[in-house]
């Protein structure tokens, strides 16, 4: 009986198919993250997420099987705009808002531009960085909103000041934190960057709507991959999200990118980063 029992066992685990993971370049994923899935499924080389939306200890077990297993963990953070749902708000800015804080983002409801050379603002980003690396361990900071820095150019102030106070700021961070610091976008910043200190302080950029954006080439690629390929050059990673899926477009996306050694991910078009994109199957070709 004890034999056949075992026989049994095995025979329906025989039957129970097992799920391959698949390795792919880059994930990037900023709400509703599910890690186990992401574990179960995939072994990126680079990972980008939203520390504050794991909540639970098996998230983080699973998050740090993912690093013994290669991955790089990048935490994201907004150091160019605040957010009115980050633990920081306070509900009085929304009538009487602080000397740093700017107007709401237009195209993105609840993020306000910020003077991020203000040290209020820098408190709160380095409280921020603290209490990622309270919560859970990774391996980089995944900095947002570098452009923040053409913007307020625009609205009154020298872009030579604008620019030279967000590279302070970089190389602030870098001073604070023994972690990879990825930059994303605003790559134009090397402009200003004339004794090489910010290219010095990243290790890598984070670029979006590099080649397409849903099915429609861009223009600007040209004119981006001149900083882009400067900042390679001196040995960065470039991780490049293009918000194309479904569309006709990822196979060269893929190929554009594997061209330029750059790591990839084909998001959904619906740039909200909220779940996995299904580009990722067609990664399976590569």
């Amino acid at each position: 009986m004890k034999y056949l029992t075992l026989i049994l066992i095995a025979l329906i685990l025989i039957q129970i198919p097992s799920i391959e993971k698949t390795d792919v370049p880059f994930i990037y994923q900023l709400q509703k993250i599910d890690i186990k899935k992401i574990y179960d499924l995939y072994t990126p080389k680079f990972l980008v997420i939203d520390v504050f939306e794991i909540l639970n200890n098996e998230d983080k077990i699973y998050l740090q099987k993912l690093r013994k297993n290669g991955t790089i963990v990048l935490a994201y953070i907004s150091i160019g705009e605040a957010e009115d749902y980050r633990y920081y708000w306070k509900d009085i800015w929304w009538k009487d808002p602080p000397n740093w804080l700017g107007k709401e983002n237009e195209n993105w409801k609840g993020n306000y531009k910020v003077k991020y050379w203000y040290k209020e603002w820098k408190e709160i980003v380095f409280q921020t960085i603290n209490k990622i690396i309270s919560k859970t361990e990774v391996d980089g900071l995944y900095l947002d909103i570098i452009d923040a820095f053409e913007y307020w150019a625009q609205n009154g102030y020298d872009i030579e000041f604008t620019a030279h106070e967000m590279i302070n700021f970089v190389k602030e961070i870098k001073n604070r934190y023994k972690l990879l610091i990825v930059p994303q976008n605003g790559e134009s910043i090397l402009n200003f960057d004339t004794d090489s200190s910010y290219l010095n302080s990243i290790d890598g950029i984070g670029i979006e709507d590099l080649f397409f954006y849903k099915s429609k080439k861009l223009k600007h690629t040209q004119e981006r991959l001149k900083y882009i390929l400067k900042i390679k050059k001196e040995g960065k990673f470039v991780l490049v999200t293009d918000y194309i899926f479904p569309s006709k477009v990822i196979d060269e996306f893929i190929t554009l990118c594997e061209t330029y050694g750059f790591y990839g991910y084909p998001a959904n078009k619906n740039k909200l980063l909220k779940d996995l994109s299904f580009g990722l199957k067609y990664l399976k070709k590569k």
